[in-house]
């Protein structure tokens, strides 16, 4: 395990007192601050003693609701990748409360200026732990992403001091439209405490999406002002709804940036240490991450806070699972990626975490770092790749009938690699990176002016189509054919075997005016506006998840064998040829399923149907032996021409 022989860190707390603990292999000295209530006054300064690599202290007077922080002092030596500065207040990286939010400030990056009026002090506290209970969430379920403070800090029925926080998932009115959805479990984006990057604040403009992460346990005071136990409560209440709460975690980098940016904790700690260096420059930082540093996921120290971060939102939440942003940093090392990684094996192993839900975004920036379908068989994984393929053929592209059904049908071209049977692919058309559902057939290209970089950051290639007008309209023809691309888009993903995803918005047409990159729009970009939601795409969505929930066929993750569970048919009803699927324009097909139907009691047999044409086009079932083809959200005849633009699901009724 990589914990072995690492004692306890961060601040443990005994019936003889409290010890406070920290690790750093390269510090001459290591201090403990403790400050007033207001955190605002250092009142002692007190030296660790140092046990190997250990720096320590127990107090027997540290009463709840202290406030500390940590000093390292050191050689400075950054073309070495040495960083000590005891002017520089640190935050334990083993936090898991903090007194106020991060706020950059230049003073953070520079050697010699005192930063404890700037940097957030950690609270000394304990909970109460909760006995885990088996994940509610199985692969194969709806996923909703929802990013915290966008999803409810406009909602006119959340109490509005509630609003934007993690306590507001919990209100009933946000629960009944969870429920609505038939979500199986929520994903939060980031909920621990970050920083801006330096370079929004002259833009007044602020990080709203939380992906770039100072403190890896301690909630950011904004989300949640009451700590930890704000989320135990909201998972409870989660919970109690039947839907499981999964967090999404950044390992990869941290705030402290590129050698230019802030030093706020582990830089100033053990900067050799925490982060991956170049091996013949060590002040070099090596960034697989593209946000100018890369955390050292294959130092046992590293791997150690990791797991304990995992073990703690676990213990003092109950959270059901997490999602790991960049996750192929997570097995490397200084080789490159690497399935059997001892961190990634430590979480499919670990008591604590083996049962919970385990999803990689996998893929980084660095040198060989796309590895989708690579990952150990616990992990779900982002499948980026059926996202395009989908996007493409929606849009028109040729050639694309044949990935198109690939992606459906649970994409066995990439996770059998391993000898698997089962699909592991995470699917998502639209996620918080990239466009909103509706901008994704609104826009051909992205429209970033907002962000101040240009429009050069974010994808300039989305797969995206704007329907004949670029942007907003008032023809009242072009918004109809937008919101019957965007169901058309939606049932797609309610048809695809697997695990789905849906992002918070998508189904109500909410949209980031041309934004492929909102992460520093923490404004009304983001924001949903309830009262501007389209109710019939919210009703048309949860009629789909229902019809998902009755037809176990779609969660179910085992490969299709294309023998008795799955037929490939044209629109007049015969078996595609090899001439269909070869043919660059191939526009439709009937995916012909098996399938235990919930309503009937019974097997029987359910047609996806797809046309992408902007016509209608004659359609034919094969003849029913005992009954009749009935639309399976409607529970209408079978009419004599598939829909234009559109997926449609048609039981057979007995």
């Amino acid at each position: 395990m990589p914990t072995t022989g690492i004692p306890p860190l961060g601040v443990t707390r005994t019936p003889d007192g409290t010890r406070f603990a920290v690790w750093s292999h390269n510090a001459a000295r290591v201090d403990l601050c403790l400050f007033d209530k207001t955190g605002s006054k250092e009142l002692h300064r007190l030296p660790l003693r140092r046990n190997g690599d250990v720096h320590s202290l127990a107090l027997s007077d540290v009463p709840l609701g202290t406030r500390y922080g940590l000093r390292a002092d050191g050689i400075y030596s950054p073309e070495h990748g040495l960083w000590f500065d005891p002017s520089k207040l640190l935050v334990d990286p083993y936090a898991v409360e903090l007194d106020r939010p991060f706020r950059h400030d230049l003073r953070l990056t520079i050697h010699g200026e005192e930063t404890a009026d700037l940097v957030p002090k950690a609270i000394v506290t304990e909970f109460r732990p909760v006995k885990p209970k088996r994940p509610l969430f199985q692969p194969g379920g709806l996923i909703y992403e929802i990013a915290v403070k966008p999803f409810t800090v406009l909602h006119p029925d959340v109490p509005e001091k509630k609003r934007g926080t993690v306590a507001a998932l919990a209100e009933p009115v946000v629960i009944e439209h969870l429920t609505r959805l038939g979500v199986s479990a929520v994903e939060l984006m980031p909920v621990v405490a970050w920083i801006d990057e330096r370079h929004l604040p002259p833009l007044g403009l602020h990080n709203g999406w939380g992906y770039n992460p100072i403190a890896p346990m301690a909630l950011d005071p904004s989300l949640a002002p009451g700590g930890i136990k704000e989320l135990r409560r909201t998972v409870e209440a989660l919970h109690g709804a039947g839907i499981g709460v999964i967090l999404d975690l950044v390992f990869n980098h941290s705030g402290e940036s590129d050698r230019h940016g802030t030093t706020l904790s582990m830089r100033g700690i053990d900067n050799l240490t925490y982060y991956r260096h170049a091996i013949d420059q060590p002040g070099e930082l090596i960034n697989d991450t593209g946000c100018g540093n890369t955390i050292a996921c294959d130092h046992p120290v590293v791997q150690a806070l990791i797991l304990d971060s995992l073990r703690h939102f676990v213990r003092a939440a109950g959270v059901d699972g997490f999602r790991f942003d960049l996750a192929s940093i997570l097995g490397r090392d200084m080789s490159g990626f690497r399935r059997n990684a001892a961190l990634l094996q430590a979480m499919a192993t670990d008591p604590v975490l083996s049962d919970r839900v385990l999803i990689a975004e996998p893929w980084d920036t660095g040198p060989g770092g796309y590895q989708l379908g690579n990952f150990p068989d616990v992990f779900l994984e982002w499948n980026d790749r059926a996202r395009d393929d989908i996007r493409r053929y929606w849009r028109g592209d040729r050639h694309t009938i044949g990935a198109f059904a690939t992606a459906l049908a649970g994409s066995s071209d990439t996770f059998s690699r391993w000898g698997e049977t089962s699909t592991r692919s995470l699917n998502f058309i639209a996620a918080h990176d990239g466009f909103t559902m509706i901008d994704l057939v609104s826009y051909a290209c992205k429209h970033n002016e907002a962000n101040g970089e240009g429009n050069r950051d974010g994808h300039d290639e989305n797969h995206s189509w704007n329907n004949g007008v670029e942007g907003p309209t008032e023809d009242p023809e072009l918004l109809t054919a937008r919101r019957n691309d965007v169901m058309a888009l939606i049932g797609t993903l309610f048809a695809s075997r697997g695990t789905i995803m849906l992002t918070a918005g998508d189904e109500g047409g909410h949209s980031q005016h041309g934004n492929n990159n909102a992460y520093a729009q923490d404004n009304r970009i983001t924001w949903l506006d309830w009262g501007q939601l389209d109710q019939q795409m919210i009703d048309r969505t949860a009629a789909l998840s229902a019809m998902r929930r009755r037809f176990r066929v779609f969660a179910e993750t085992t490969f299709f064998t294309g023998r008795d569970d799955v037929a490939w048919l044209r629109l007049d009803g015969r078996a595609m040829t090899v001439e269909d699927w070869e043919h660059p324009a191939t526009d439709n097909l009937i995916m012909m399923l098996t399938t235990e139907d919930e309503m009937q009691k019974r097997f029987t047999r359910l047609a996806v149907v797809i046309n992408r044409s902007h016509a209608p086009h004659p359609l034919q079932l094969p003849p029913s032996l005992d009954g009749e083809w009935r639309d399976a959200l409607t529970g209408a005849a079978l009419g004599a021409l598939a829909p234009a633009r559109s997926v449609n699901f048609l039981v057979e009724v007995f």
